[in-house]
């Protein structure tokens, strides 16, 4: 999938709301793996998403005056305008309020330079320890991947699990003639406390894979 095509098909928008199929949602995100813009709009919607489940998430106070109490004359007795109008209009401002200022908000600061989180794996070590990291809640973080060159391997997978053990996502880059070293983002969206799991894979030109390391993130969410 190249740029011209993520647009077309609204692709971050579709990869955000798990419109994708499997396999167009594994070719968006190796073209994003590698487009700093689809990144920055992927990184942007998921704070969006989540700032508006925060939002939504707040109830909506009706004036008790507002909504006489009537017997129900039918099953769509509740389907009244004293209701309805207040409930609309809450929802107006939260959706306007996103658009003008939440949005634009999150799309600078998505396109400004960042510091963050950042912890460092050899996967030539095994037996390595645990490599711990703490964000702040919502915030992201990198994870710093170094691997030795080998003429043997022609690409590599990452797979990293969540604490829960859900796989988060697959990824399978192309290796580089000098030394590795690759830098994955991972989302503060919808983040979990706990001990991730990096499973690294060296593969071959014959379709051969071999496991080169097992190894533990430990996410300490700052209160």
């Amino acid at each position: 999938m190249d740029h011209s095509e993520s647009i077309r098909l609204m692709a971050a928008e579709k990869y955000l709301l798990g419109e994708l199929t499997p396999d167009m949602r594994e070719q968006f995100e190796e073209h994003f793996f590698e487009c700093q813009e689809c990144a920055l709009d992927v990184r942007a919607g998921a704070a969006l998403v989540e700032h508006s489940k925060v939002v939504l998430s707040k109830p909506v106070v009706v004036s008790r005056a507002t909504v006489p109490v009537r017997p129900a004359a039918s099953r769509f007795g509740w389907f009244r305008p004293a209701l309805i109008v207040p409930v609309l209009a809450a929802l107006l401002i939260v959706v306007a309020y996103q658009n003008l200022v939440t949005y634009p908000q999150l799309k600078q600061l998505a396109s400004s330079p960042q510091i963050l989180p950042w912890a460092s794996i050899n996967v030539s070590t095994r037996g390595a320890n645990t490599v711990q990291i703490s964000p702040r809640p919502g915030e992201g973080f990198h994870l710093l991947v170094n691997i030795p060159p080998d003429n043997h391997y022609t690409a590599y997978t990452f797979n990293l699990s969540s604490p829960s053990g859900r796989l988060e996502w697959s990824r399978t880059v192309p290796a580089a003639s000098s030394d590795e070293a690759r830098s994955i983002y991972i989302p503060g969206a919808n983040q979990e406390q706990g001990i991730y799991k990096l499973a690294v894979r060296g593969n071959t030109a014959n379709s051969e894979s071999s496991d080169l390391g097992h190894y533990s993130i430990e996410v300490q969410i700052q209160k």
